[in-house]
């Protein structure tokens, strides 16, 4: 690792890799990340990534999406989501990405909660993980990025709201100043703050506190998504995701005594919602959640890793159902960017889950989430190209000392936005 380098991008998930493989060779890109580069959050994505399919279908994906986030959604962001998802998939099969395909070879589509129609390409039910591990494998290979694994950001480096880099801190417990005159926060969402989440615990809102410390605009932190169905389970740790395109394929919904209660693919709010009343109502930890309508074939064939977590906790959904319990998902709100996924603070980009852009409205609509990553991705990438370059960041001297606790920094941080969802909250109560 270097003292300078023209871009730096703190997190490698889906919208880290996309918005550094977008910028052009000449530039030297520095990634940073607290682990390994595959635990982010991206990987972990089942259902699949939606696609515009085709004129007709521009009015109820516009309308589904905004219907999903109570119509708080910004709808020119919404709008250009829609209208370049069709350029970002050209440009993942381009790049190798594998989706399902029909006996004929065409796309295939399923269909997920809340969506009018089938619209969302898919591999297996891990597609996260091969949309997002193909391109960290492209990554590799540019000369002009340098991925650093466990390092930490602790601070941002900025004066007169302009950034000029970031301060980080590696595992040895040594931190280091590194400067650029771009950096992007695409560290992820908020999930290592709640004790039931799909999210690895490392990733905890860390980007969140530090412009929160800086004065960067961040909005909506209340706004918190509960996916309705993860396993439940007795273990510690994350929770394991069952995917809302089990749902779409005709999973069904009981209660305590093997009755349906609620429709199954109510967006993912209300489906929460129905299933802790019903949990509350039964004295149950879970409802059940059954996979048998979809016949083995599918389940075998479209949801293999789902089939073989539940086996490992001792259910088989060929042939009985699992309990499933809502939690912690994805994080609607974050720092506030423009569409080109500025932040108010010069030379400082966000995007991805960390970021809000107005997308996702009060609550996300299944699979928009690695599609608006990417399309955000490649804005932030383009302004970076073609934008006005901002005024040079002179800081000075930056004492370093304040930051060698790492524990005692970031819990700072964890606090600073547990306390301003708190207030939040209150604020609309």
């Amino acid at each position: 690792m270097k003292e300078n380098y023209d871009v730096i991008i703190v997190g490698t998930g889906a919208a880290g890799l996309y918005c550094a493989l977008n910028l052009p060779s000449r530039m030297k890109v520095l990634m940073l990340t607290k682990q390994q580069a595959d635990q982010s959050d991206s990987f972990l994505a089942q259902g699949g990534i939606c696609m515009l399919r085709g004129e007709e279908d521009y009015n109820d994906y516009f309308e589904d999406t905004m219907r999903a986030g109570h119509y708080e959604n910004d709808a020119k962001a919404v709008e250009l989501m829609i209208r370049s998802s069709n350029s970002i998939i050209r440009d993942l099969l381009q790049r190798n990405v594998t989706f399902e395909r029909t006996e004929t070879g065409e796309l295939d589509f399923t269909r997920e909660g809340a969506h009018s129609q089938p619209r969302i390409l898919f591999y297996e039910d891990i597609t996260g993980k091969q949309i997002t591990q193909t391109l960290l494998n492209q990554a590799l290979t540019r000369d002009n990025i340098e991925i650093c694994e466990y390092m930490t950001m602790v601070d941002i480096i900025s004066k007169d709201n302009v950034c000029g880099g970031v301060i980080v801190m590696d595992e040895k417990n040594e931190v280091y100043p590194v400067r650029a005159p771009y950096v992007v926060l695409a560290c992820g969402g908020l999930g290592g703050l709640y004790k039931n989440s799909t999210n690895f615990p490392h990733i905890a809102g860390d980007g969140l506190g530090i412009a929160m410390k800086h004065q960067v605009v961040l909005e909506h932190l209340d706004y918190i998504q509960i996916h309705p169905t993860t396993l439940y389970s007795h273990k510690p740790g994350r929770r394991f995701l069952i995917s809302e395109s089990v749902r779409g394929e005709g999973a069904l919904l009981y209660d305590k005594n093997g009755q349906r209660f609620t429709n199954e693919l109510q967006p993912r709010d209300l489906l929460s919602q129905a299933i802790f009343a019903q949990m509350e109502k039964d004295g149950t930890d879970f409802v059940w959640e059954d996979m048998r309508p979809l016949g083995e074939e599918t389940i075998m064939k479209h949801f293999p890793n789902i089939f073989h977590r539940c086996v490992e906790e001792g259910f088989d959904p060929r042939k009985e159902p699992i309990p499933v319990v809502p939690a912690q998902h994805y994080f609607m709100g974050g720092i506030k960017v423009d569409l080109g996924s500025r932040t108010s603070m010069k030379g400082l980009y966000a995007c991805g889950e960390t970021s809000c852009n107005g997308v996702h409205g009060k609550n996300r609509l299944a699979s928009n989430s690695l599609l608006e990553s990417l399309v955000f991705a490649r804005r932030a990438a383009d302004d970076i190209i073609f934008g006005r370059k901002p005024d040079p960041c002179r800081p000075g001297t930056i004492d370093l000392k304040p930051y060698e606790d790492r524990a005692a920094v970031l819990t700072v941080y964890h606090e600073m936005v547990l306390n301003e969802i708190e207030r939040m909250k209150k604020s609309h109560e």
